[in-house]
Order: C-alpha cells, then structure tokens, then sequence
C-alpha cells in the first residue's frame, strides 16, 4: 500500500494558491483514477483506491501546511505504511514554473510542510517537487499564497492532467520515466520544421533570412540562346568582329 500526500491550506480562501498545488495534483490522480468517497479522518481528507493494481490512499491534510505533519504521521501508522511508501506532493519556489523534480530525503528547503512532516516520519519518503517559481525574497508570501494567474493555465492544466495519468509510473519506482512524461506533456504541439527541396531532403532555411525571403521562390534565369541571329549577334559582340 502507498500513501500520496497532496499539501495545502485548506478552506476555499485558499484553493487557487500556488501553495495549494499539492492539493490540486491529488485531485487529479483521484479524477484520473475515478478515487472518491474523501471523508474526514486522521486530520485529514483522505480516500482510497487503486491505482494499475497498487492499492493506495490519498490524502489532503487539513491541519494547515505547517502543521501537515500531525496527518501525515496518524495516517502511516494507522495504516501501517513505511517512509519509503510515502510520496508528497508540493510547491517548489526554486524550480521554474511547470518543473517537476523527484527525489527521496534530503532538507526541507524551507517549507513548512516538509518541515512538519519529517521529524514525524524521518527522512526517507519521496518528494515531488512541483515548480512554483521564485518571485523574489520580498515577495515569497504574496507569490505562494496568491492564486495563479490565468497565464499560468497554459502549463498549470497539462502538468497535472499529466500527473494523474502517469502517477503509476511513481508507484513502481520509475522516477525518471515519470518526470520525462510530464516534461513531454509540456512541450509546444507543434514546432518548426525543415521545409522538403524538390530532392526530397529537408532543408533548413539559410540563418539570416527572414520569413519573407524564405517564402519567395527565385526566379528562373532567362535561357541563353545558342543558335538563330540573336546567338550569332552575341558572338560578334563579345568576340569584337
């Protein structure tokens, strides 16, 4: 059985924080996996369910990020769940917005979930760092607990539709495979191609140019006639008779 933890604050003030993306990308791996029935226990919304065979429960805890620990810990010991078959979910200032990092132990980098959580439960439990971005340090309280702006739906949406999908791959230990997953899920649809030369071969356009020289084809060099008067009189021209 494993444990995924989503961190938050909870209360409708806050559901559109960029803190509450922990939360956010627990309700899509319940939407994805058709997980519900959440209800109120151990200081916390949790629910459960299976995902690709795993059997697992989720939980949203209530007690306020930095008391998040409290949850956490009831939880793993009710159910019996071990550290290493933890995984949290949560905001990472230090990556840029929409990357995602995975990684077992290590500090809290100041956040106080993760620094409630790991004098309760040691160290050795993943971590899916999901990035925020930094603002700056004057404006860190404003820019996670600040709802996210409707520019940042272009990444927001896909990161954690992808992250319901490919949460199994977590399950089974295959770290990389899921960030490579979510990393393709974020990138442009469509990106600029080589243009085909009546060859066949693809041929990139000459640096420099611009899209308007690009576009326009040469045009064809008038033919050189090589017999008739107008031949003969070039002849004599350039031959100086």
């Amino acid at each position: 059985m494993k444990l995924l933890v989503g961190l938050g604050n909870p209360g409708s003030q806050y559901q559109g924080n960029r803190h509450n993306i922990g939360f956010m990308a627990l309700d899509a791996i319940a939407r994805q996996h058709g997980i519900a029935g959440f209800r109120s226990k151990h200081f916390g919304s949790l629910a459960e369910g299976t995902i690709d065979g795993e059997k697992v429960i989720l939980l949203k805890p209530q007690t306020f990020m930095n008391r998040s620990g409290d949850s956490v810990q009831q939880v793993a010991k009710f159910y019996k769940i071990a550290p290493a078959d933890i995984i949290v979910l949560y905001d990472e200032l230090d990556l840029a917005p929409g990357k995602v990092r995975v990684k077992v132990g290590g500090g809290n980098g100041g956040h106080n979930g993760l620094r409630s959580i790991d004098p309760q439960i040691g160290l050795n439990y993943k971590r899916v760092r999901l990035g925020i971005g930094h603002p700056g340090k004057e404006n860190v309280t404003h820019h996670v607990l600040g709802d996210f702006a409707k520019a940042d739906q272009i990444w927001l949406e896909p990161l954690l539709d992808a992250i319901g999908k490919h949460i199994g791959l977590l399950l089974k230990d295959d770290d990389s495979g899921f960030m490579n997953k979510l990393a393709l899920a974020l990138k442009p649809e469509t990106e600029p191609t080589a243009k085909p030369t009546t060859s066949g071969v693809a041929k990139a356009p000459a640096a420099g140019q611009s899209h308007i020289r690009q576009a326009r084809p040469a045009k064809p060099q008038a033919a050189v006639p090589t017999s008739g008067p107008m031949a003969d009189m070039l002849k004599k021209l350039f031959k100086g008779d």
